[in-house]
């Protein structure tokens, strides 16, 4: 069966930060985006065109990091100002403030039955919180140097954190023991993230490579040097076959997990792209950078056709099979951009 196959699109593009967009995470429904800046606010975009976008301000310094909470009732959001924040995304802009740590709060993440949080800093701890109680439960503290970030396992049974100390670590969240410390030798991971398989993660390095371990062998499965600039950010797509990353080249780039090779390079921020998200189905991402800029992606490389025994087959594109990556151009669909709510 041929399936001829297109490359990703470029759909929106939102602007309102003031500064580098640090962080951006879509709801489970698809309709809004949450990105963290710079400018020391959170946004919430709506997808729907003219919807107007909520500005949240909040936060004392820089955002470093925002996630929509897994029902999309929540956004949390952490920052240089040592704090961690949960809003309500709606116009209200209601928000809890959590006094987390004592410097820079890097990452924030959700466990996946949203009951709890896990939070990564430059106090060179991970703690956990419960959402409803809001209270600390306890901290994770063997790292030597900054936490970058921190992600709960799909089954949320283990963490995994990366440091300036070049260590990416496994925990074990109910005994609360480190199980292995993988080591990063050329450089440190600024993000880390587990496969939707609980099996592996990657690792996104300041040596401009991205690193893919085994957490049951240990092992290095896969190494990805194809950037030429830090890797700052990566995203795996909800069936496991892809992964997008994000880097200070300028350039995302899209690689095959299963064939084990880069399939699109992606130009459309000028400057440093800092962060990148797929949509919990996959079929979107975004992607933010140091000119302001949230770009909303169609992928069309991950489209599924039904075979004639029902089984579904991923199609490769024609840039899978070519010895250079293709380069996938942006076509921009809106002109105009949605009015900005600002609220306090």
């Amino acid at each position: 069966m041929t399936s001829v196959l297109l490359d990703p699109t470029l759909e929106r593009h939102f602007k309102g930060h003031r500064h580098t967009v640090t962080s951006v995470d879509f709801s489970c429904n698809m309709k809004q985006i949450a990105t963290g800046s710079v400018d020391s606010c959170v946004m919430i975009w709506n997808m729907k065109p003219q919807m107007r976008a909520y500005r949240f301000d909040g936060h004392k310094e820089a955002v470093t990091s925002v996630q929509f909470s897994p029902s999309g009732h929540l956004v949390a959001s952490t920052s240089r100002d040592k704090t961690v924040r949960l809003w309500v995304p709606s116009m209200k802009a209601e928000s809890t403030v959590f006094r987390a740590h004592t410097a820079t709060v890097r990452c924030v993440n959700f466990s996946g039955d949203g009951q709890s949080l896990v939070t990564a800093s430059d106090d060179k701890t991970i703690k956990l919180w419960t959402v409803h109680r809001q209270k600390f439960l306890f901290n994770l503290s063997q790292h030597m140097n900054w936490v970058r970030c921190a992600k709960f396992s799909p089954d949320d049974r283990l963490i995994v954190s990366s440091s300036d100390d070049k260590t990416i670590k496994l925990w074990d969240k109910n005994s609360r023991e480190c199980i292995h410390s993988f080591s990063e030798h050329a450089g440190y991971a600024n993000y880390v993230d587990f496969h939707p398989s609980g099996t592996c993660i990657a690792a996104a390095s300041t040596d401009h490579s991205v690193k893919v371990w085994d957490i049951r062998s240990h092992k290095m499965l896969q190494h990805y040097p194809v950037h030429s600039g830090a890797v700052n950010s990566l995203s795996f797509h909800p069936a496991g076959n892809f992964l997008i990353t994000a880097s200070s080249d300028s350039t995302m780039k899209i690689l095959d997990l299963v064939e084990g090779k880069l399939l699109y390079t992606l130009h459309g921020h000028q400057g440093p792209v800092t962060c990148v998200a797929f949509s919990k189905t996959g079929d979107y991402f975004s992607s933010g950078g140091s000119d302001e800029q949230v770009l909303v992606w169609k992928s069309n490389f991950d489209e599924c056709n039904e075979s004639s025994n029902g089984v579904k087959l991923h199609h490769k594109s024609a840039a899978s099979s070519q010895t250079r990556p293709a380069t996938s151009t942006a076509h921009l669909h809106v002109n105009s951009d949605p009015p900005v709510l600002n609220s306090q």
